[in-house]
């Protein structure tokens, strides 16, 4: 199957607005794709306090433990993931509303 053509964004936000509605496996073949090493991109990360029950902590590391992960990049995993279905739903929403405002 021939891969559609990528469009140009202007904008990051228009850039994660179409990938979060299009399937990328129309776009890109993942079975040729090649790993890319960027040893100079440094993560931009940013410490915080964050006080959690003790007994969800202790969870949390039990599952980070079974996983074989430190306990603080299982909870990035699970706070990006949660954040990423959030933010679908809220776009999902936002175009029903637009579509529903545009019918009337």
């Amino acid at each position: 199957m021939k891969e559609k053509n990528i469009p140009n964004f202007k904008t990051e936000e228009q850039e994660r607005e179409f990938w979060s509605s299009h399937d990328s496996t129309e776009y890109i073949d993942w079975n040729s794709a090649k790993r890319l090493v960027l040893p100079n991109l440094k993560p931009s990360l940013k410490t915080i306090s964050l006080r959690l029950p003790e007994n969800l902590l202790n969870e949390l590391k039990l599952l980070a433990n079974k996983k074989d992960v430190p306990y603080q990049s299982l909870l990035k995993m699970f706070l990006a993931e949660r954040v990423q279905a959030e933010l679908k739903k809220i776009l999902h929403n936002t175009l029903k509303n637009k579509e529903k405002t545009a019918k009337q």
